[in-house]
This record gives structure tokens, sequence and C-alpha cells, in this order.
């Protein structure tokens, strides 16, 4: 019988970091699909810090009307084991048991602070170290770690982190964050090893730059760099990293794990 390579009614997802960006992007893919989602974020009017929105809850509403499946708005700080449960435990008891789970959250902790790179190898304060280290490798962990209890039990489900091509080459003032992001990635390939017994498929979506709110509000642009074909020396647009996540989650995926995929245009060609 024929398999519908991008099916997911009847599944549930949680993707965190849901209310712009990226992370709203992979919510409206999967939903498009079908899919029911858990939309997760740290601040209710998230969205509207780059103009992307206006609140998270207006986001999630959104979503579920436009692709009607439904959608769950869930605020919570998931640097913290007991934030971390009672975020995946309402998704879980309003939608049902997680089939999909899309960590996105994290990034830079300068989302309204003027300061893109916060991540100086030297000069960057402990308190920002702990905040990117936290909110990109901890939240991986500590959520991952949730999720994955629950699939183990009923031997099924997809993980896909978000990491960075910033793990693979670093940045003049993004040692903190590239560590981190290399740690999601290293933490990543780990837990597919650990999963693959029990029939859970993890894997790393590792984009490079992306036209979302946040980048183009944050550093200065080169207009060339924003055409959207002839050349793939260029900013990828969010729907360009975004359909990626539809392979992993969907029937296409199932023989796929432990892998990193770039989304950069060739930016990057070695092994990492």
């Amino acid at each position: 019988m024929a398999v519908e390579p991008w099916d997911l009614r009847g599944r549930v997802a949680l993707v965190t970091g849901a209310g712009r960006g990226l992370g709203r992007a992979f919510a409206e893919r999967l939903a498009a699909r079908g899919c029911a989602v858990g939309m997760h974020g740290l601040r209710e009017d998230g969205p509207a810090e780059y103009r992307e929105g206006t609140t998270l809850s207006a986001a999630a509403a959104e979503v579920g009307r436009t692709y009607a499946v439904p959608t769950l708005r869930v605020l919570g700080d998931l640097t913290r084991g007991d934030e971390v449960e009672r975020v995946v435990g309402s998704v879980e008891a309003t939608l049902g048991p997680l089939d999909i789970l899309v960590h996105n959250a994290g990034g830079d902790i300068a989302a309204a602070g003027g300061k893109p790179d916060p991540n100086d190898a030297v000069a960057i304060a402990e308190v920002d170290i702990r905040a990117v280290l936290d909110r990109n490798l901890l939240s991986t962990i500590l959520v991952c770690r949730r999720v994955a209890a629950a699939m183990m039990a009923r031997r099924a489900g997809r993980i896909l982190t978000i990491s960075s091509t910033a793990a693979f080459r670093g940045r003049t003032q993004g040692a903190i964050y590239a560590t981190a992001k290399a740690g999601v990635v290293h933490y990543t390939r780990c837990l597919a090893d650990q999963l693959r017994p029990y029939g859970i498929n993890v894997n790393s979506l590792a984009p490079g730059e992306a036209r979302t709110g946040r980048f183009l509000g944050t550093r200065a642009v080169d207009p060339a760099r924003l055409v959207t074909e002839g050349t793939l020396d260029r900013i990828a647009t969010v729907d360009e990293v975004a359909r990626l996540v539809e392979l992993f989650a969907g029937p296409l995926g199932a023989f796929v794990s432990g892998q990193v995929l770039r989304v950069d245009g060739a930016a990057q060609c070695w092994p990492g």
C-alpha cells in the first residue's frame, strides 16, 4: 500500500519556541499536515519583539484556525525541570501523548537587548555564559529527557532538535553559543543511539542564516543576499528551513536517525 509521505493526521506535536521565527514556521508546517500542535513560548508577548505577531495565544489560535487542527499555547521556562514537566504534561493532558517533539527553544540571549552576539569568548559575563548554555543545551537535555521517557513506554516517536551551523565552525564572538549548539549536536547523536532499540528517531536540524524577524532586526544585511533564486550564496527563507521538519516527522523519515542536517546552501561542505 502506498504511504502518503506528508500525512500527519492524528499525530500530536510539541514545538518549543514556537511564537515566532522558525519555531512558528515549524508549528505551521506540522499543522498543515494535520498534526495537533502544542506551541510553547517563554513569554506571552514574544511574537511582538520583532513584529512577527502579537502574542503566543494569538499565534496558537491562528494556526489552529488556519489549518483546522487543535492547538495549545503553553508558557514556561525550559531551563527548569519543574517547568518542563508542567509544559509537557499540559500538552499531553490536552492534546494527547506526544508523537513528535521539535525542540527549537534557545538561541542568543539578547532578544531585545540590542547586542546580537553576547558570546565573546573573553568578555562575556558569567551570568550570560550560564544563560546561553542553559537556554540552548540544558533545555534540550531536560525537554528531550522528559519526552523520551514517555515515548519509550510507547516504543515510538520522533525527536528533532534545532542546533546551528555555528556548532561546526564557531564565530569570532560566538564561542559560547557555538559551544552550546555543539553540545546539542552531540547530545542528539547520543540520544539517537540510546533510543534506537525503542524505535524512536532522533535527529537535529542545523540552520545557517535565515530570514527571521530576529535575524533581520539585529544586524545589517546585504540586500544582494536577500534574493530567492539564481544562487545559493544567500540567506535562507524561513520556509526553506521549516519544510525539512516534514521529512523528519513524517513517513519518509522512518529509518533516519542520529543525523544532523545543515540547511545553509553549502556554506559549509566539510564533515562534522
